[in-house]
């Protein structure tokens, strides 16, 4: 998908590709967020290798890798979700790093994220998502399955394996 074409329509909705200026905000939002639910633990993103440098794993190769920062119209990033290939079924991304900051949920800026990846896959040409989370998240586990995602099997190719929920939806 061309990213000039992405940032066009991101920038009509306070989102933008994520930059290098944007690392340590969405790093800080996503530890705060598992801090809160005591994700805090190896085997979650807190312990990525890239949290604090999300821009170079999301701007490299391959193309379809993307992260889309949310900000609150002055340019203070409030939230993000990211996108990748996951090898462990066929034409299908995952769905990664979806956080809000703790002073914006309950906004509608959870929902906007997942439409924004979700119309970003269908046009990238994937046929399905994947996402993993942790019994620890309700609420996100709510909205997932508002968005008809349904709970698989762990699958093999799992990277975070403290997680224990595996959701997939059909595009």
């Amino acid at each position: 998908m061309d990213r000039e074409k992405i940032q066009a329509y991101l920038k009509e909705r306070n989102m933008h590709l994520i930059t290098e200026d944007d690392d340590a905000a969405i790093a800080a939002i996503i530890r705060a967020n598992l801090e809160r639910y005591h994700l805090d633990i190896p085997g979650t993103a807190y312990f990525d290798p890239e949290l604090d440098h999300l821009s170079r794993y999301y701007n490299g190769e391959p193309d379809e890798r993307a992260y889309f920062i949310l900000t609150d119209g002055s340019g203070q990033v409030i939230g993000g979700v990211g996108i990748a290939d996951f090898p462990g079924f066929e034409r299908c991304a995952e769905i990664q790093k979806l956080y809000v900051a703790d002073g914006w949920k309950g906004r509608g800026y959870g929902r906007m994220l997942m439409k924004t990846i979700e119309e970003y896959a269908r046009e990238a040409g994937f046929q399905r998502l994947y996402l993993e989370t942790h019994s620890n998240l309700d609420v996100a586990m709510h909205m997932y399955e508002k968005y008809g995602f349904h709970l698989i099997g762990r699958p093999e190719t799992v990277v975070h394996s403290t997680m224990d929920r595996f959701y997939m939806k059909e595009l």
